[in-house]
C-alpha cells in the first residue's frame, strides 16, 4: 500500500503557497511540520454561547442553509480556538434531502426522514445524484464566503456522510443506532443496497468536487454507524463502495475517513485510499497506525476523550500529553478528540487545549 498522490509534488493542486505548507496540509501529506497541527471535531457547536446566540435567531437547518450564517459560526470557531483548520458548518443529511427523502429535526428525537427507504422499489424515487449535489448550492456559497474570510494559511475542510452511514439514515429514518432495518435490506436485497450505495457515492463525490471548487482544501468523509459491523461485512457490502469514493476525490486533496467504534476496522478503512485515518476514542492511536501501515503509510487523526474536557484543566492537558507522547512527535499526526465537543464543554478549557497542544508538541520536534 501506498500513499495517494498527494505527497509526490506540490504541482498537483495549485494551491496558494502559504495553504499548501500549512502545518495542517503538511501533515496531511506525511511531512514534518513546526508544531502537531489541531482542530475539534464539532468545534462550532452548542458550548460555544456565541453559537448559541445565533442558534436563537435559526434553527438548525435554517444555519445550515444559511451562508452568511454556516460562515459566520464557522469563522468564529476557528479564530476564537485557534485551531489549524477550519471545517464547514454543515450536516451530512442534507444530500438525503436533495436526493428527495424529506428531512426534519426534533429537539428531541433530533434528525428525521420523513420517507424512509424500506424496499427496492423506493430506489426510484430518489434523483438524480448531480442535480442533487447541484441543489447544495448553499454549501457551496458558505464555503466560498468561509475560504475568503479564513487566513492564508489556515485550510478549510469540507465533508459528507459515508455511504453506509447516509444509507443508515435512509433506511431507518432516524439515528441507526442498531441499524436493523439497514441490514435487513442490505442482506436480503444486496442488489438494491449496491445500487444505493452507487447513487450515494455519485452524490457525494459531486458535492465534494463542488465544495473543493468553493475553496475546500481537505475533505473529511465520517462514517459515524459503521462500526457495528464484522469485518467481513465491511469488506463485501461497504468497502468497495468506499473506496470508490476517496478515488472519487481530485488528486492534491487529502482525504480523512473517521468512524466511531472502528478499532476492529481501522486496517480496512486504510485500505479504501484514504489519506488520514480518524481514529475515535475506543482505538488506540499507535496500535491503529501500527495496523495501517504507520507514518509512512498514512496520517492518523486524534484521539483524545471528549469528554476529558468537562474535567479540570491539569487534567485536560495531561490527557493531552499522553496523546501526543503516544505520537512521539513523528510526522503525520494531526490532533483532534475522538469525536465531537460535547454541549456542556468549556470554551475556553478547548482554547487551551489547543493553545497546549502547540507549544507542547512543538518542544517535541
Amino acid at each position: 500500500m501506498t500513499r495517494r498522490s498527494i505527497r509526490i509534488a506540490g504541482n498537483v493542486r495549485n494551491l496558494p503557497g502559504p495553504l499548501w505548507d500549512s502545518a495542517f496540509l503538511r501533515t496531511c501529506r506525511g511531512e514534518a511540520a513546526p508544531h502537531t497541527p489541531v482542530w475539534l471535531m464539532r468545534q462550532a457547536g452548542r458550548y460555544m454561547k456565541e453559537y448559541r446566540d445565533v442558534r436563537g435567531k435559526a434553527s438548525f437547518l435554517e444555519l445550515c442553509k444559511d451562508p452568511a450564517l454556516a460562515c459566520e459560526v464557522t469563522l468564529f470557531a476557528r479564530q476564537f480556538l485557534g485551531v489549524d483548520a477550519a471545517i464547514i458548518f454543515s450536516d451530512i443529511l442534507l444530500i438525503l434531502e436533495t436526493l428527495g427523502l424529506p428531512l426534519v429535526f426534533t429537539p428531541d428525537d433530533g434528525p428525521q426522514l420523513t420517507r424512509p427507504i424500506r424496499s427496492p422499489t423506493q430506489l426510484g424515487q430518489l434523483g438524480d445524484p448531480e442535480q442533487a449535489a447541484a441543489d447544495l448550492d448553499v454549501v457551496y456559497r458558505a464555503c466560498r464566503l468561509t475560504a475568503m474570510g479564513l487566513p492564508a494559511d489556515i485550510p478549510l475542510i469540507g465533508f459528507c456522510g459515508a455511504p453506509f452511514t447516509l444509507a443508515s439514515y435512509a433506511i431507518e429514518g432516524h439515528s441507526p443506532k442498531q441499524s436493523a432495518q439497514t441490514r435487513r435490506f442490505m442482506y436480503r436485497h444486496e442488489d438494491a443496497w449496491n445500487r444505493l450505495q452507487r447513487i450515494l457515492v455519485d452524490a457525494l463525490s459531486a458535492t465534494l468536487r463542488r465544495q473543493i471548487e468553493a475553496g475546500a482544501s481537505c475533505v473529511q468523509i465520517f462514517d459515524s454507524w459503521v462500526g457495528g459491523l464484522t469485518r467481513i461485512d465491511f469488506a463485501t457490502y461497504v468497502q468497495p463502495h468506499l473506496t470508490r469514493l476517496v478515488a472519487q476525490v481530485p488528486e492534491g486533496i487529502p482525504v480523512i475517513l473517521f468512524g466511531t467504534s472502528t478499532g476492529h476496522l481501522v486496517d480496512l478503512i486504510a485500505a479504501c485510499g484514504a489519506d488520514v485515518i480518524g481514529v475515535d476514542t475506543t482505538t488506540d492511536l499507535v496500535e491503529a497506525w501500527a495496523r495501517t501501515g504507520g507514518p509512512d503509510r498514512i496520517a492518523v487523526q486524534g484521539n483524545l476523550d471528549p469528554g476529558l474536557l468537562l474535567a479540570d484543566r491539569d487534567r485536560v492537558l495531561a490527557g493531552a500529553d499522553a496523546v501526543l507522547a503516544a505520537a512521539a512527535g513523528r510526522p503525520g499526526h494531526i490532533f483532534n478528540l475522538g469525536h465531537g465537543v460535547l454541549k456542556e464543554s468549556d470554551p475556553e478549557l478547548a482554547k487551551a487545549l489547543v493553545e497546549h497542544v502547540h507549544i507542547a508538541s512543538a518542544r517535541r520536534r
